[in-house]
């Protein structure tokens, strides 16, 4: 079993922040134009993959044993 500890994080240098802030950017740039040519996007929430868009597939149950 595996266990972790929450330990405070540092703040990301000042070139950090900008790449962050590209990346953001660019994720955000990407959605929005699946959302414009009516293609389903795929996230992370509450650590399953959630699937988003009127041309979702549906979503099923995993498989036993996962």
């Amino acid at each position: 079993m595996t266990t972790t500890t929450n330990t405070p994080q540092a703040s990301p240098s000042e070139h950090g922040r900008q790449l962050l802030d590209a990346l953001g950017q660019s994720v955000a740039k990407a959605l929005d134009t699946k959302r414009r040519l009516g293609h389903y996007a795929v996230t992370w929430q509450n650590g399953k993959p959630l699937l988003v868009g009127d041309d979702a597939p549906p979503t099923q149950a995993a498989p036993p044993g996962r």
